[in-house]
């Protein structure tokens, strides 16, 4: 009946999640499993001599693989998942740059003003930036202590060379990196471990990159973006520098088009994009006519609007995704206690804010349709569950974090 509490919806998700674990262990010592596990072992064992002409010793190998006997299905599921290529850009903004990740931001610029200093001073990055990155890349590192997001390094690479065709090369070159950081002493084998893809640390870096760009800041001897903040900022700082960040330049500026023209792409100078008619939002000038930016409207004409100059698209060395790289930088202006957009996002629905989304988390959550995190982000599980309590209630069942819905839940 529509509007009564579903008391059964919990029980059968509980059911049907003790099925699925089930399932996925029968899968492991069933004869298919068994298979799998096998052939699993003997990619490993064929990958040993690979492993061993790229210059890792036969110790830190076996090292590596100590336990090792399954690949991970965790990570070939997750892979089949990219926010920042999947998401509408709304949504991927407000589950990133909101008020709990800018305060939480400015708590930690204060916190390590010191080392944030010594690094700009060093590499010529702003720290609204580099705090931008590490919120972004673990949640100011909060992500490091869940174990059921952090993966064995090791296995995770493996599992994605061995069983997934498109990043098996990646996979490879990342996972023979990964072995030379173990044999290098810069972090010990229980201590090794990333995301699904093998990125490490508190500001996520695949482990070519590490070996490019990691930083011992803090001079202790150990390049050591797992446990030490000075080295996973410096280390970010590190990588922007040598791909070219412009020290005391903007990533870019949100702007105007003007209406009913159409304005062409491409790249121009500031002065030319201004003498189209595109002029800051906040009303002020460009400050430097002779920079030259590109124009991007991710969420249509009716949406935000941006001129982005080459620091744009040095972040982008970082994750090569527009949507992370505007992350980063709204969230960096943010952090540094410069305003919000002045044209909100083109969303479907009446927006709310963190603390009500968490809100909305825990009504769904006490109506039994809901057990993620009370976190305030949306993601998958979170859409599913509005979105059955809006087909139980006769609301188009589009799984957004509304008012509309708020308001209907408060009700309950």
């Amino acid at each position: 009946m529509i509007g009564t509490r579903p008391a059964s919806i919990g029980r059968i998700g509980k059911t049907l999640a003790h099925i699925a674990v089930t399932a996925t262990l029968l899968s492991i010592f069933t004869p298919t499993g068994a298979l799998a596990d096998a052939g699993f072992k003997r990619w490993v064992a064929s990958f040993r001599p690979v492993a061993l002409s790229s210059g890792i010793t036969p110790t830190t190998f076996n090292r590596a693989f100590a336990g090792v006997t399954a690949h991970d299905p965790v990570v070939l599921e997750k892979a089949r998942y990219q926010p920042e290529f999947t998401a509408p850009v709304w949504d991927y903004i407000d589950n990133r740059v909101n008020e709990n990740s800018i305060s939480v931001g400015q708590a930690q610029a204060r916190q390590w003003s010191p080392w944030l200093a010594r690094i700009e001073k060093r590499f010529g990055v702003p720290r609204g930036i580099l705090l931008a990155i590490w919120s972004m890349e673990s949640n100011y590192g909060e992500i490091l202590k869940r174990d059921e997001v952090m993966r064995d390094a090791i296995r995770s690479l493996a599992t994605l060379a061995y069983a997934d065709k498109a990043r098996a090369k990646y996979a490879r070159t990342q996972l023979i990196a990964a072995m030379k950081i173990l044999q290098t002493g810069d972090i010990d084998r229980g201590h090794l471990t990333g995301s699904w893809a093998g990125a490490l640390g508190h500001t996520q870096f695949i482990p070519t990159s590490y070996q490019a760009y990691a930083v011992d800041i803090d001079a202790d001897g150990k390049r050591d973006i797992w446990t030490s903040v000075p080295d996973a900022l410096a280390t970010a700082a590190n990588l922007l520098h040598k791909n070219g960040w412009e020290p005391g330049q903007t990533w870019g500026y949100e702007v105007v088009l003007p209406a009913g023209r159409k304005i062409p792409a491409g790249s121009r100078t500031l002065a030319e994009w201004q003498s189209l008619g595109v002029v800051r939002a906040n009303g002020k000038p460009f400050p430097r006519g002779s920079q030259k930016a590109t124009l991007k409207t991710p969420d249509g004409r009716g949406g935000p609007a941006f001129l982005l100059t080459k620091n744009f698209f040095v972040i982008k060395r970082y994750n090569n995704a527009d949507k992370y790289a505007l992350g980063v930088g709204l969230l960096a202006d943010r952090i540094s206690g410069y305003p919000g957009l002045v044209q909100d996002w083109n969303r479907p629905f009446t927006p709310i804010s963190m603390k009500e989304r968490e809100e909305l988390q825990q009504h769904l959550q006490t109506l039994g349709y809901y057990d993620g995190n009370i976190d305030g982000k949306i993601g998958e599980t979170s859409r599913k569950a509005i979105e059955a309590f809006q087909q139980r209630n006769g609301i188009s069942p589009d799984g957004h974090p509304s008012k509309e819905v708020l308001s209907v839940l408060r009700r309950r």
